[in-house]
């Protein structure tokens, strides 16, 4: 096997590729490194950790065919510190030797018969506006869990509401819902939960993209992104009912500008230490914001906004505060409350199609 390409576009395919492969510790070495295979004229790289898989296929000068495995940190350092220009890529036996310029290495390849086969597609195929559906990842895969031991939470469900396709994510502390009105993807009724980790892959490649290609299948889903196509196994399970955590109507309402909310936050949270929470001081006035930890000091900042309720004070973990306040859209922000202690929600005054609600956090 044998190829010569250019090394920005193979160091981009490797590094898309290489993402999915094994990071931890695995029964096949092979699952650690990027499958690569020439093809006529193309090179088709592929990494998978058997629960997610990306396939990248990109053009090549010339090629003889063939199959290897080479570890794929190792190699997207390799490619990563070449001269631009040509690279040359030659396997005998177990040795794949790189080359470009002055520089030549020799790598030890992993058996290829160890990489398991390669999902193929399945499913009718549904394509999306790839800017939409980015801008809805961003929202909401930020809210998902990442703690393994609940992977339910690790998801992101995705679901046919009338009149489009809503995805949801939640880590029990916070929940995020966005709309995507008019995208029919799933039969009325139908959910399904993907991985959280592979839509954040997927944002990755969605940078820059018109469309995405989605196919759903019984287990798993796939989304094709121009020569990159990314696999996932869908998590089996029940999502939590999360229509029940959201009220139907609020007492109290603020209105604040969103960039001053977002930067007095990132202000005020400097002396937030050790999971201090960042109160909220909502009155008739206007805001205040305030963090005080013990041992170290306190930070106070007043705010212009609009507010209409009873005076109270609510507080917040800061660090989920912002995550939901810079998923917003638009020049505001309006937080809703019941009271100091049951969730309240954010969302933007300009556009209903996204919502965050967070959990206060009880203080004295």
């Amino acid at each position: 096997m044998k190829f010569r390409a250019e090394r920005d576009a193979l160091l981009e395919a490797i590094t898309t590729a290489g993402r999915a492969a094994a990071t931890r510790g695995t029964a096949l070495p092979a699952l650690t490194g990027v499958r690569l295979e020439v093809v006529g004229d193309e090179l088709h790289l592929a990494g998978t950790d058997l629960d997610v898989t990306i396939q990248v296929q990109m053009p090549i000068a010339s090629g003889d065919a063939g199959v290897c495995v080479i570890p794929a940190r190792l190699a997207t350092d390799i490619v990563r510190g070449l001269d631009p220009g040509s690279v040359s890529f030659e396997v005998d036996d177990n040795e794949a030797r790189i080359a470009a310029g002055p520089t030549h290495y020799a790598v030890r390849v992993l058996p290829p018969e160890e990489f398991l086969r390669l999902p193929q597609p399945t499913g009718d195929a549904v394509t999306l506006a790839a800017t939409d559906f980015a801008d809805a990842l961003r929202q909401v895969v930020p809210a998902a869990s990442r703690d393994e031991a609940r992977p339910i939470l690790t998801g992101v469900l995705m679901a046919a509401e009338a009149g489009g396709l809503r995805l949801v994510a939640t880590d029990s502390y916070r929940l995020a819902v966005r709309d995507l009105p008019g995208t029919s993807v799933l039969q009325e009724g139908q959910t399904v939960l993907v991985p959280s980790r592979a839509l954040s892959e997927l944002n990755r490649v969605l940078a820059g993209a018109d469309q995405v290609t989605l196919r759903l299948a019984s287990d798993e889903a796939s989304f094709e992104v121009g020569t990159t196509r990314l696999t996932t196994r869908l998590i089996e399970g029940d999502f939590p009912n999360y229509r029940q955590l959201i009220p139907q109507s609020y007492p109290n309402r603020l209105i604040v500008g969103r960039e001053p909310f977002l930067n007095a936050v990132r202000r005020v949270k400097l002396l937030a230490k050790d999971a201090t929470p960042v109160r909220l001081t909502l009155r008739s006035e206007g805001l205040e914001l305030v963090a005080v930890t013990q041992d170290v000091g306190q930070a106070r900042e007043e705010l212009e906004a609009k507010y209409e309720g009873g005076e109270m004070v609510v507080a917040f973990n800061p660090e989920f505060l912002i995550d939901g306040v810079e998923a917003i859209a638009g020049d505001e922000v309006q937080l809703e409350t019941l009271d100091a202690l049951k969730p309240a929600t954010v969302r933007s005054t300009e556009n209903p199609n996204y919502l965050y609600l967070l959990m206060p956090v009880r203080v004295s």
